[in-house]
């Protein structure tokens, strides 16, 4: 159950350390902290964390170096893990392991030796082995070589199971997965790519399911999990389950562009991503569609948030609805779209 509120005394104790803090998840985390009064450490690879604040410090580490790690672990109490390598790119598929696996591990491991209160990792619901049509899949549901099609997903896996064994070994951590993430001002990067696809008027939708989250929720229920007594757990964060197509032709509305009009067919699919394998290939360019995405965004899949609500009465979604018009609305400012 949440414990109660921090209070100013609890806020000026703790030391935050949040990893991929210019990604996505990470720096929401970060603009949320600050805003409750917390002291963070904002912690990327190669980015440049471009906000000011005087409660935060950006610091740049790989988190694949154990030493670099240690040091910036130093009097650090609480960690929210949020770097991570988010492709499905055969290309990718060394870098993903690397960073999700190994890097989750020296993570894992300098908490340990820096004696850090508590962790929150950011997983993912393809750690739960999401493809599974037509099946409402909860925390209680393991991945497996059946239900998983991508390599991202099999790291997000074993990046979990050295969560598991760090609390095994006495570290006070919990897991969350949420579903695919809306929010940002990054069309280029992550899910947010769906947006500018959209935007571009592409013809083409499927009728799979999946489920959807606002990026502001994840943060929020991170937040309010690790200031809870809840340890040793793992969380589906999900909003709404809903159809690829709902989703596009919201996107298109919050645009004023004309939503796709052709829907694609599970043979289809096979054919365009053989395609663009071979196109990718030629050109050197990153596929429009690789075999994991034609496949996922074919399957029904469905996903349990039960459990966050429990867990965290009083916790509200927001509507996808909502989260999309906000997204169009910030990537319009950003991009100067008409």
């Amino acid at each position: 159950m949440p414990g109660p509120p921090d209070t100013v005394d609890d806020i000026n104790s703790k030391k935050i350390l949040v990893t991929g803090a210019s990604g996505l998840v990470g720096s929401e985390v970060v603009n949320q902290l600050l805003e409750k009064g917390y002291n963070v450490i904002a912690l990327s690879n190669s980015s440049v964390i471009n906000r000011r604040h005087p409660n935060l410090t950006a610091r740049q580490c790989d988190i694949l170096g154990p030493l670099g790690l240690e040091e910036v672990m130093q009097g650090i109490t609480h960690v929210y893990h949020c770097a991570a390598v988010v492709s499905f790119e055969p290309k990718d598929k060394y870098r993903v392991l690397k960073i999700n696996v190994e890097g989750t591990a020296n993570i894992v491991n300098a908490c340990l030796d820096a004696g850090v209160e508590k962790l929150v990792h950011v997983s993912s619901v393809s750690a739960l082995g999401r493809i599974r049509n037509g099946k409402m899949v909860n925390e209680g549901m393991n991945w497996s070589e059946e239900t998983n099609n991508s390599t991202y997903g099999k790291s997000k896996y074993l990046g979990e199971l050295e969560v598991w064994r760090g609390i095994g070994e006495g570290l006070d951590a919990l897991i969350v997965n949420p579903a695919i993430i809306l929010g940002g001002d990054n069309w280029d990067d992550g899910s947010a790519a769906i947006f500018k696809t959209v935007y571009h008027e592409f013809k083409w939708y499927t009728e799979g399911t999946s489920g959807f989250v606002d990026v502001r929720d994840v943060a929020q229920a991170m937040i309010l999990l690790m200031n809870s007594k809840i340890s040793a757990q793992r969380f589906i964060i999900s909003a709404e389950n809903l159809s690829y197509k709902e989703i596009f032709f919201s996107i298109a509305k919050g645009f004023g562009k004309k939503p796709p009009a052709k829907r694609v067919s599970p043979i289809m699919a096979e054919i365009v991503w053989r395609l663009e394998a071979v196109k990718a290939r030629l050109t050197g360019k990153q596929h429009l569609v690789t075999k994991e995405t034609a496949r996922s965004a074919q399957a029904r899949v469905y996903f349990d948030n039960t459990k966050l609500l429990n867990g965290l009465p009083g916790f509200n979604f927001m509507p996808v609805a909502i989260s999309i018009a906000h997204t169009c609305a910030t990537l319009k400012e950003k991009y100067q779209l008409k």
